[in-house]
């Protein structure tokens, strides 16, 4: 894109942009398929006409509609200090990123610049509770050694700087630059308590800092449920698109630019996937799929209606022509089979068109309730995103950490090839080390004339880490019901109402070999089975630390093909156990 010349020349190019844009809506190609996908419901149990764009408690006047509360909902809480205990040492992870203090939460302004990945993110630097919403800032060069950068956005008088993006805009298309170089644009939610809308901001030190746009909001529909833009540029339509949530209404907008500043609705996707309170931080990206091509996938996170309770991201698997986005089909996927990832935000401007996401490790059903007092919230690692078709056909999202193997110090000697049924392995753990662990394992054929009660219970490996407390951390596999387990309940640092323990994904039927990638960090655990198509994130808190590693296998034997356990070094400096 060229730079935008005079006012008059971009209002005749928008309206230009807004006429093209409706004759697109109208005449796309869509089969009738697709176009009842995107057009008004005509079944009987369809809802109604959908409310106008204001939430339902739009008189609601006490704070923005959020499903979390802003600000604080601890009365006087950003007046109490802050005191550093034992558990925010304990708990601190060592690879995953977290705060020095206050809470953090929602990744947002991801971002390469060229030299430098940028992490901006939700946070309260004033005390470990949600409220007083900044845009807090690191960055690396790898995605996984982190520092520490100045708050990049604050609260102002405006409201809080709820979620959002950042752009690289190289070609000055915003006019908002001295020079055709361009810079760094953000553009995310300012939330007051009777509206949110889109507010854009421009860096000129790489995003050290930003400064506020003369005539901001650059988007705003009158509403209080209106929030967390992404934006991306469709390189066949020549435009900045962003899509952004109508929350209440569950539906993901999307509007066009050629300027970021002034912007044509193009589309509605929605209501669709599912039940719940908010929609929230939908996400746009072109992902490959492993057998060739490559798919858009739409990402929306809700909050409360999880599955498994509370927060949760799903995604929708389709095509985008720049105008709207169609699903291939009805089905919906889940980024996670557990509780604890949330508000996925994926990179811009990154090389090769790699498609990479980070979340937050969190639930917003016990996040403000945790062990520590300090700090509180932890980002997911980073993660190579790429589209897989499973055991039915479907193409479903497969997700790995990035650049770990990096990460790799002293390997634990661990020599297990076979273990009988009812046997098992064990080997202890260094204490306060964040740990990956690698697994290969085919259970045996089900014994045969086994009695009727003991079906169910044979073909089990279970993999544990535990202590000698007696509390243990099972990661299990059911080799002839192709299910993984993993269940928490035994760990006794932490316990809420909404702090399930158990936690289940089905892998492949009538197949009993699976594989795992297991990375354990302090408070922290990702699982990641069969290639990550499916992935377990989850909050742990044992009370002492998890000293040993077990195998066994239950009801029959199994053949361990692979096993390897590494210690990982720490990438920041932060007090942590070790």
């Amino acid at each position: 894109m060229t730079n935008i010349p005079s006012d008059p020349t971009r209002r005749r190019a928008l309206s230009s942009l807004a006429a093209s844009s409706l004759a697109a809506i109208g005449t796309v190609g869509l089969s009738s398929k697709a176009s009842a996908d995107v057009s008004s419901p005509t079944s009987t149990n369809a809802p109604g006409k959908p409310t106008p764009a204001l939430a339902p408690d739009s008189l609601r006047k006490d704070e923005p509609n959020a499903s979390h509360p802003s600000p604080a909902d601890q009365p006087g809480a950003t007046a109490r200090p802050i005191v550093k205990t034992g558990s925010d040492v304990f708990y601190r992870p060592t690879v995953h990123f977290s705060p020095t203090t206050g809470f953090m939460n929602d990744p947002n302004g991801l971002v390469f610049d060229g030299e430098r990945y940028h992490l901006y993110y939700q946070y309260d630097p004033f005390a470990p509770y949600a409220g007083h919403v900044h845009w807090g800032h690191a960055s690396s060069t790898d995605m996984l050694h982190w520092k520490d950068q100045p708050i990049a956005i604050p609260e102002t008088e405006a409201g809080e700087a709820f979620t959002g993006c950042a752009v690289m805009d190289r070609a000055n298309a915003s006019g908002l630059f001295e020079d055709s170089k361009g810079g760094m644009v953000a553009l995310y939610t300012r939330a007051s308590p009777d509206r949110q809308a889109q507010y854009l901001a421009t860096s000129h030190d790489n995003g050290q800092s930003f400064t506020e746009y003369a005539h901001n909001p650059v988007l705003d529909i009158g509403s209080n449920s209106f929030r967390d833009p992404q934006v991306i540029f469709h390189k066949p339509t020549n435009q900045w698109v962003m899509v952004v949530a109508k929350s209440r209404l569950h539906q993901s907008a999307f509007y066009a630019s050629i300027d970021l500043i002034h912007w044509v609705h193009l589309s509605d996707f929605g209501p669709s996937g599912l039940f719940g309170v908010d929609y929230e931080c939908p996400n746009l990206i072109e992902v490959p799929i492993e057998s060739g091509g490559s798919r858009w996938v739409l990402f929306v996170s809700v909050n409360p209606g999880g599955p498994t309770g509370g927060s949760i991201t799903q995604y929708f698997v389709g095509q985008f022509d720049g105008t709207r986005f169609i699903p291939d089909d009805t089905v919906i996927g889940l980024t996670d089979f557990a509780k604890d990832a949330y508000a996925l935000q994926v990179y811009g401007n990154m090389p090769k068109a790699e498609a990479v996401s980070i979340a937050w490790l969190g639930n917003w059903q016990y996040c403000q309730e945790l062990p520590t007092q300090s700090w509180r919230g932890c980002m997911t690692l980073p993660r190579t995103m790429t589209l897989r078709r499973d055991f039915a056909g479907w193409l479903r999202l497969a997700q790995t950490p990035r650049g770990l193997e990096t990460l790799r110090d002293t390997a634990i000697a661990f020599e297990v090839k076979r273990i009988a049924a009812g046997a098992s392995a064990q080997v202890a753990l260094p204490p306060g080390k964040a740990l990956e662990l690698l697994l290969s394992v085919t259970v045996d054929e089900r014994p045969r004339d086994l009695p009727l009660g003991d079906k169910g219970r044979t073909g089990r490996f279970v993999i544990t880490f535990g202590n000698d407390q007696g509390e243990t951390l099972t990661i299990g596999f059911d080799a002839f019901s192709g299910q993984l387990w993993l269940d928490r309940d035994e760990l006794k640092g932490f316990a809420q109402p909404f702090f399930t323990g158990q936690f289940s994904t089905v892998l492949n039927p009538d197949d009993r070999h699976f594989e795992i990638r297991v990375v354990l960090d302090a408070c922290t655990l990702e699982i990641f089975a069969n290639g990550g198509l499916s992935v377990g994130t989850a909050l742990i808190f044992p009370v002492s630390p998890l000293d040993f590693l077990r195998l066994e296998a239950n009801g029959a034997g199994a053949t361990v093909e692979q096993v390897e356990l590494f210690q990982l070094r720490k990438v920041m400096e932060r007090e942590t156990a070790v």
